[in-house]
């Protein structure tokens, strides 16, 4: 089994460790591209699903704002400084004004440039308009140090089901629902699938990818939404390139898989976790046989299945360190042997322990 080492310890990403004891979890990612030369390597933090929900007047949901705002503190402290950062969507709950503007303000306080992607929970209110109004497209790419950067927006619909509704409000609760009958799959669409064609196409196919989207862009469980409907047409964009790697948010916890050249990490939440697909007996999943669960909640505290990752991506292939308080350090890396991530630790069954098997 070949590992990339994990080039900075966890002490030596934050300047002050008691500053990280006394926040508790510090529910982020960091990613390190490493490369032959060493002084091209360069560090991102990534920041996803903060959920900020308005209640009324200036109250907002407590826990939600302390998640996001613990990220944002610590993600400042970082040492090495990454050169920017990722906000992987879901910033609001319901994707009002308020709760948009609230999230944007404590976003702000960020001291690195930022780029976003948008979620459902952004998006339904008024078709992600606002959304672009504080952050710029809904899709985009850009390089950075040798690196191609793809944002999509993967929470795209249906026409007939976007029209069907008598308000947007009522869309946006529809879409809100993680068990809804009355949602829709997600997709990226034909028309940003054209416009990635032609910008992958300028593209050398020796040059590493990472995308960002929001939903995975592979298809595990369709009564969540753990799933894009034109997941395959996207992996065909991808299978040319040595190096490719999807990034993605929205499920709340622990997930790896690894489809033909492409690997595929999600990160956690900073506001709650979601459960397991296979912990309920509703519908047919296909969950990564891969992905070993993380420990579910504890409801005593708050921060529980919430955490910070650092991902150490080595010669275009992803290795993601989980850091889950109160619980085992995780670390999925890429096993060359076995052609795709495994957990170092824990993929022996033999090997794991009560957090790895509950939820």
């Amino acid at each position: 089994m070949t590992m990339t080492n994990i080039k900075l310890p966890r002490r030596d990403f934050l300047k002050s460790s008691a500053a990280a004891i006394a926040a508790g979890a510090v529910p982020m990612s960091m990613v390190e591209l490493a490369f032959a030369d060493s002084s091209q390597n360069f560090t991102f933090a990534y920041i996803s699903d903060a959920h900020i929900q308005h209640i009324k007047g200036k109250d907002f949901v407590r826990n939600w704002d302390r998640g996001l705002i613990r990220a944002v503190a610590e993600t400042n402290l970082l040492d090495p400084k990454p050169d920017f950062v990722v906000f992987g969507g879901d910033l609001a709950q319901l994707g009002t004004k308020a709760e948009l503007d609230h999230g944007a303000e404590i976003m702000s306080a960020l001291k690195f440039k930022t780029h976003y992607v948008m979620g459902e929970h952004d998006y339904y209110l008024d078709d992600g308009e606002y959304w672009s109004k504080l952050f710029g497209p809904q899709h985009y790419s850009w390089d950075h140090k040798g690196v191609h950067f793809v944002v999509l927006n993967s929470i795209l619909t249906y026409d007939e089901w976007n029209k069907k509704w008598p308000t947007k409000e009522q869309r946006m609760l529809e879409m809100a629902g993680l068990d809804n009958p009355n949602g829709s799959p997600f997709m990226v669409g034909d028309a940003q699938r054209a416009w990635l064609k032609a910008d992958l196409d300028k593209v050398a196919k020796t040059t590493p990818v990472v995308v960002f989207s929001h939903s995975p862009l592979q298809k595990l469980y369709k009564g969540w939404n753990f799933w894009t409907e034109d997941a395959e047409q996207i992996q065909a964009l991808l299978k040319p390139f040595a190096k490719a790697t999807v990034i993605y948010g929205h499920v709340h916890q622990i997930q790896y898989n690894q489809i033909g050249n492409i690997s595929f990490h999600s990160v956690m939440a900073t506001a709650w976790p979601w459960p397991y697909p296979q912990s309920y007996a509703q519908a047919t999943h296909a969950m990564p046989k891969l992905t070993i669960p993380m420990n579910r909640a504890d409801p005593f505290f708050e921060r529980d299945a919430t955490g910070w990752q650092f991902i150490d991506v080595n010669s275009g292939k992803v290795a993601a360190n989980y850091q889950l308080y109160n619980n085992a350090t995780r670390r999925v890396g890429f096993n060359a042997k076995t052609g795709k991530p495994e957990d170092t630790v824990f993929q022996d069954p033999a090997r794991r322990i009560l957090p790895q098997d509950h939820y």
